[in-house]
């Protein structure tokens, strides 16, 4: 009797360990800028929790880099955009239509800003014709499948199920009205995505204590007018859109994240150790990586 009893205690603790072992994991999808770079894709990153797969941005390239990172190439089960700059939307399509093509069974699950849905509407109208031959031709996809279901967002809680929270929250990028960062929390990990920011409070308050913070940057000694139309402006662009390295060391600093994944850099001629010297001059100590495409952390 007494070893029948340890034997049934042994098994729940083999259950209960098993369950502490969901392991939450990220993956650099796209780690680039809108400068076109064959080693750097347009911005992404999956969060993977028991098989389930999230996408935050649907850069350029964003499919192959699914294929590459041996996801599930018929979609996640949700997709989440930080704001409408193209360069975070050129492989929307791709996705939308490639995973339906390769056999995707329900609609895609898609959260971003306002503008979202017009966007999907009209990319889905410029493909109108390729849709129709792929469902009344020789192909017979599914029909209705091929659509997305959007969800526009504002602030808050926008994704609750199965011990995987998203938390949608305001950032300052420039004149866009609309734009946003990404906290995602699992039992195991909490993960904050900036999205494109200039510092700003908010997302300091959502990234306290995080696990990992995955962070864009631009490299603060390197900005100077640009020899193109309105490159006088750059400067100031960059200021008002985007975050310093010597900035993101003091917001890393304040938020002490588990780990700061550098990501999307506007290098303008720096190497990663420039990137890296002047981030632990804005005070930051903390473990920092330089993010490189189809990296998993």
């Amino acid at each position: 009797m007494i070893n029948k009893i340890y034997l049934f205690l042994t098994l729940l603790l083999i259950i209960a360990t098993i369950e502490v072992q969901s392991e939450t994991k990220v993956i650099l999808l796209g780690t680039g800028t809108p400068h076109p770079n064959n080693k750097n894709r347009g911005p992404a990153t999956a969060v993977i929790y028991n098989n389930r797969v999230f996408l935050f941005d649907a850069g350029s390239g964003v499919m192959g880099q699914i294929s590459g990172a041996n996801l599930p190439i018929t979609g996640p089960e949700a997709t989440f955009i930080t704001h409408l700059h193209c360069d975070h939307t050129l492989g929307y399509a791709d996705l939308i239509l490639t995973t339906w093509i390769m056999g995707r069974t329900k609609r895609l699950e898609v959260y971003g800003p306002i503008g979202l849905e017009r966007m999907t509407n009209l990319l889905l109208d410029s493909y109108s014709e390729d849709i129709d031959i792929r469902i009344n031709g020789l192909e017979r996809e599914l029909p209705e499948v091929y659509k997305a279901n959007v969800h526009e967002i504002d602030e808050g809680v926008i994704y609750d199920s199965a011990d995987v929270k998203v938390t949608a929250f305001r950032v300052l990028h420039g004149s866009w009205k609309y734009a946003f960062g990404y906290r995602i929390d699992t039992p195991d990990k909490s993960i904050v995505i900036s999205g494109d920011t200039r510092p700003c409070e908010n997302l300091i308050k959502y990234s306290r204590n995080c696990d990992i913070l995955i962070h864009e940057v631009y490299a603060s000694e390197r900005v100077q007018i640009e020899d193109r139309p309105g490159g006088e402006l750059w400067p100031q662009y960059c200021k008002e859109f985007h975050t310093s390295d010597y900035e993101l060391g003091q917001i890393a600093a304040e938020v002490k994240p588990g780990v700061l994944i550098v990501t999307h850099i506007v290098r303008m001629g720096a190497d990663d150790d420039e990137i890296i010297g002047n981030i632990r001059k804005g005070g930051y100590e903390g473990d920092l990586i330089i993010g490189e495409d189809l990296e998993v952390f």
